[in-house]
């Protein structure tokens, strides 16, 4: 395979690896709380190209990153909706053990349990489930305190790490935790909004807008690829003819 050929097709995988991110935050422009992935590109060389001046170099996707940047806060009137303003997750209760999420549109669950809109249970400060009365109001402070009638029932379980490198994603807003050196720690600075949602980080705009530059992009490494291809092919036929 020529050159051009070759650093075309590596640049096409890229893309393509760069689509399927685009497409998955896409699907979650409208889910609550969601942290878009985006790509890190860097330049392969093989190591028998090592010796080449200059050596062929490949475009190709090293890693995925999460950004982490908080999304717009958005009120919505709900008693049970809180959002997060600042650094942090809510801890529930997955079937695999605990989940973080920065998605905050609660409902109540059997028995009053506060829950996810997944059905999972929301963790209090001390590590069990809040219990609320379904027929009375509920306050939320903005440290997390939940009340109802001036009686404090509990309070979220509000947590950040010391890397979110250590947080994986489960899928639906959730996260868990992938490296045991992430350890838990007190958000500092941030509060608890009621009323709040915290919208996802990308949107259908920005993706779009996103989606056809990559879609050019691709455009563009197939002609290379075919010029190539008919170079090459104009090549032989030349050869041939002496």
């Amino acid at each position: 395979m020529d050159p051009i050929t070759a650093i075309a097709a590596s640049g096409l995988r890229a893309r393509m690896e760069a689509l399927d991110l685009l497409a998955n935050n896409m699907a979650n422009a409208s889910t609550g709380g969601y942290k878009a992935d985006q790509e890190f590109y860097s330049l392969y060389v093989a190591p028998e190209a090592q010796d080449n001046e200059p050596p062929s170099t490949m475009p190709v996707v090293e890693q995925r990153w999460t950004d982490w940047s908080q999304g717009l806060v958005r009120s919505t009137g709900n008693q049970l909706d809180v959002a997060l303003s600042g650094k942090g997750f809510f801890a529930v209760d997955g079937p695999g053990g605990t989940l973080y999420t920065r998605n905050g549109s609660f409902r109540l669950g059997a028995g009053g349990k506060l829950v996810t809109a997944d059905g999972f249970a929301v963790r209090g400060a001390q590590g069990a489930s809040l219990m609320v009365e379904p027929s009375r109001p509920i306050e939320i402070s903005g440290d997390g305190t939940v009340s109802q009638d001036g009686a404090v029932i509990g309070q979220l379980a509000i947590v950040d790490f010391t890397s979110t490198a250590g947080l994986a994603k489960q899928g639906g807003g959730y996260f868990r935790v992938s490296d045991p050196a992430a350890r838990p720690t007190t958000p500092s600075g941030t509060s608890v909004e009621q009323g709040h949602v915290e919208d996802s980080n990308t949107g259908t705009a920005k993706g779009a807008v996103r989606l056809i530059s990559v879609m050019r992009q691709f455009e563009m490494l197939q002609k290379a690829i075919s010029l190539a291809g008919d170079m090459s092919k104009q090549a032989i036929e030349e050869v041939a003819k002496v």
